[in-house]
């Protein structure tokens, strides 16, 4: 069996993702849990192991644009920087996915993560993802449900003479340049050394290197992602389609995602025998998955997790629907909108970042009030329980 492109850009992205997987587990490399130490304990070191993969990635986009290395265009999967600015999907998706992550205790990519350690709270949350991706995806759900109510308020820039979302076109076309790529190399010059210094002056970030080894593996593969599929490889892949007997699935330049993967794994498994349908996404999914098992068995860290709870298994449900819903709607979860997206300086991208942050430390808001609500009451109702427990005083 003659071993093509497309297989060597599916192996490729199955090796790099196993390394992610593994490194994301050894490092505790969490979005979810970057905002809750952020929120609950004032500790900024995993959110700053974010900020500097998204710097890592944005400075690898910004060499391999200047360079020629790879091209990003505005038809990307997602498209990133299409001329279309759905605002509200952004925001509403992204509030949901932030919503769910936080329910499900973790994003897509760390989802996968603790499934490869043992987790099988993440499997049923995983599944369930997978099915509401699944819907959004390749069933008229996202039409219904939607899309007539969501398309009237997205925004096309093309007609105020602005050909894409991303930032340098925008403020470019707002001041009337007609060639926006020194702007954009200059304002994502500009971001990625604010986000160097931001991340380096913590000393919660320095002081542990897991923070450093995480962000840089994690932004890196996102910048190998672009590479392969934004070059010269990426090219003759989608030569090789073109041609192909049976056209491969979502051949197209993009990197790393986890959302509409799930949705595309569905849809593989479904139909086992078409191995057109093993994409790019579904051996990322897969490897980060593989990495983080390899790494587990190795690190003797692998245990078996249920749920504590009929509340817990509750919580999970729903949150593997808001994801799975959700990040299809804002085309992008934490890794795929909060650092591939935003290595491209698309304002959607930054905008679903920000709604996801948003959504998820409302959550954690939320559900400690609840919890010291309960607490409070159940400390009450103890407190009057020992009261009765005394003797009554005697009448004068």
């Amino acid at each position: 069996m003659e071993f093509t492109i497309h297989n060597q850009v599916l192996l490729s992205v199955f090796l790099i993702a196993v390394v992610m997987g593994g490194v994301a587990n050894k490092t505790d490399f969490c979005t979810m849990g970057a905002v809750s130490d952020w929120v609950n304990m004032g500790d900024t070191g995993r959110l700053r192991a974010w900020l500097f993969a998204i710097a890592v990635a944005l400075a690898g986009v910004l060499l391999l644009e200047a360079t020629g290395a790879a091209t990003l265009p505005t038809n990307t999967f997602p498209p990133y920087r299409t001329a279309n600015f759905a605002w509200l999907r952004y925001v509403l998706g992204g509030a949901m996915f932030g919503i769910g992550m936080t329910l499900a205790s973790g994003c897509g990519n760390k989802t996968c993560v603790r499934l490869g350690g043992g987790n099988l709270k993440s499997l049923v949350v995983l599944a369930i993802a997978s099915s509401g991706a699944y819907l959004m995806l390749w069933t008229e759900f996202f039409e219904t449900a939607f899309n007539s109510w969501l398309a009237p308020t997205t925004v096309d820039l093309a007609r105020f003479g602005i050909q894409s979302q991303e930032l340098g076109a925008v403020v470019g076309g707002m001041v009337g340049l007609e060639n926006s790529v020194s702007l954009h190399l200059i304002l994502g010059t500009v971001a990625a050394l604010g986000l160097l210094v931001f991340v380096f002056r913590s000393e919660d970030f320095r002081g542990r290197f897991d923070n450093i080894l995480g962000g840089a593996v994690v932004g890196l593969a996102v910048v190998a992602g672009w590479w392969i599929t934004g070059g010269s490889m990426g090219q003759a892949w989608k030569e090789y389609a073109e041609f192909a007997v049976e056209i491969p699935s979502r051949v197209a330049v993009q990197s790393y995602t986890f959302i509409s993967p799930m949705g595309d794994t569905v849809r593989y498994l479904l139909e086992p025998a078409k191995l057109s349908y093993v994409n790019f996404g579904v051996m990322a999914l897969t490897g980060v998955i593989v990495g983080s098992f390899l790494y587990a068995i190795f690190a003797k860290r692998f245990r078996i997790e249920w749920f504590a709870s009929g509340a817990d298994f509750a919580n999970h449900v729903a949150g593997g629907v808001l994801m799975g819903v959700g990040g299809v709607l804002s085309m992008g979860c934490t890794i795929g909108q909060g650092v591939t997206g935003v290595s491209t300086l698309a304002l959607g991208s930054i905008l679903a970042f920000g709604s996801i942050v948003f959504g998820s430390a409302l959550t954690m808001k939320v559900q400690y009030y609840m919890l010291d609500e309960k607490g409070f009451v159940a400390a009450l109702r103890m407190g009057l329980a020992d009261m009765r427990l005394l003797p009554r005083p005697k009448a004068a």
